[in-house]
């Protein structure tokens, strides 16, 4: 009776195993087809988007963006349902760069001003930020923003920056788009589609008129990202000292990987694999990834950083995991 109680044990734990391993492997949901986003942007915090109900006719319902994430929001018409970009966007990346891990769990990475840090390798993919920042005498590092993003795979070279502004107006489009060295143009409507010919699969998508754009690579990534200012009052409260020449212009990102191998390293891409220990404060109000020179590239296409996984015989590196400093 024992034995057979035992067996029917390690065959239901066999069978539950499976069918995580299954979960696990499902491509991530995408977004739905009635998804708008809205983009307040620096002065238009209270910024509103009315859902109509075509089939019912009833009066339209108004959107805003919850507090949680006041610069940009999904909305789902009709129904004016909000999320925040993290509800769809495990690996999001937003303000002074704080991630949300594969793992689930917060965590910042201050980097430093005007340098280039590893996000995430792998064996068919790299992607670099470049970080933008200001000085606080008072601190003993830099406020940080990422400003634009290096992206790597097979012989492509994707690049996605934030233009610096000095005086923002969240009318005039301030995206740099560039695939394999050619600027990407699409027009300045909602829907928008540019589609390579080098590289079947890539599409950019605008998701606003202006400073909003959803990249997609079938099978490999989802990257949604908004060109955001810091504003007086964030400035204000955080002592971040921005002046009437720039406006720190930066990105609010947020990534969905597909098919990622478990050898995946860099800043983020750590967080997703199953070998992964966390050893963050996650009880800290404000977790901090440590360990920059292990990330630090020599520039936003560069695969040099201690844990690269791009390319050819990258694989059998050593994990590099980095306490809280």
């Amino acid at each position: 009776m024992t034995r057979h109680l035992a067996a029917c044990l390690v065959a239901a734990l066999v069978a539950l195993c499976a069918a995580a391993a299954s979960v696990a492997a499902q491509p991530p949901r995408p977004l739905p087809s009635n998804y708008h986003v809205i983009t307040p942007g620096k002065y238009r915090r209270d910024q509103q988007l009315a859902c109509n109900d075509d089939r019912t006719n009833n009066t339209a319902c108004l959107a805003k963006c919850d507090r949680r994430c006041p610069n940009q929001c999904i909305v789902l018409c009709p129904g004016c349902k909000t999320f925040c970009m993290c509800d769809f966007y495990p690996g999001v990346s937003c303000g002074d760069p704080r991630f949300t891990g594969g793992d689930g769990n917060n965590f910042y990475f201050h980097g430093k001003k005007d340098q280039d840090f590893c996000i995430l390798s792998d064996a068919n993919l790299h992607i670099n930020a470049h970080f933008i920042g200001k000085r606080n005498p008072a601190m003993s590092r830099d406020f940080t923003w990422i400003q634009a993003l290096g992206v790597r795979f097979a012989d492509h070279r994707l690049y996605m920056g934030a233009k610096k502004t000095a005086k923002w107006n969240n009318d005039v489009d301030r995206l740099d788009l560039a695939f394999d060295g050619a600027p990407i143009d699409i027009p300045t409507e909602i829907g928008a589609v540019w589609q390579s010919a080098a590289a079947p699969g890539l599409t950019v998508t605008r998701t606003a008129t202006t400073n909003g754009v959803r990249v997609h690579l079938t099978g490999m990534f989802d990257i949604m990202a908004n060109v955001v200012p810091i504003s007086e009052e964030d400035s204000r409260i955080h002592n971040y000292g921005v002046t009437d020449d720039d406006s720190l212009a930066h990105f609010d990102l947020g990534f969905k990987f597909i098919d990622l191998s478990d050898d995946v390293h860099g800043v983020l891409g750590q967080t997703y694999r199953s070998d992964y220990v966390n050893h963050l404060s996650v009880s800290s109000k404000m977790p901090v990834m440590g360990g920059a020179p292990n990330y630090v590239v020599s520039d936003i296409f560069a695969t040099d950083c201690a844990v690269a996984r791009f390319g050819a015989g990258r694989a059998g590196i050593s994990m590099v995991t980095a306490e809280a400093s």
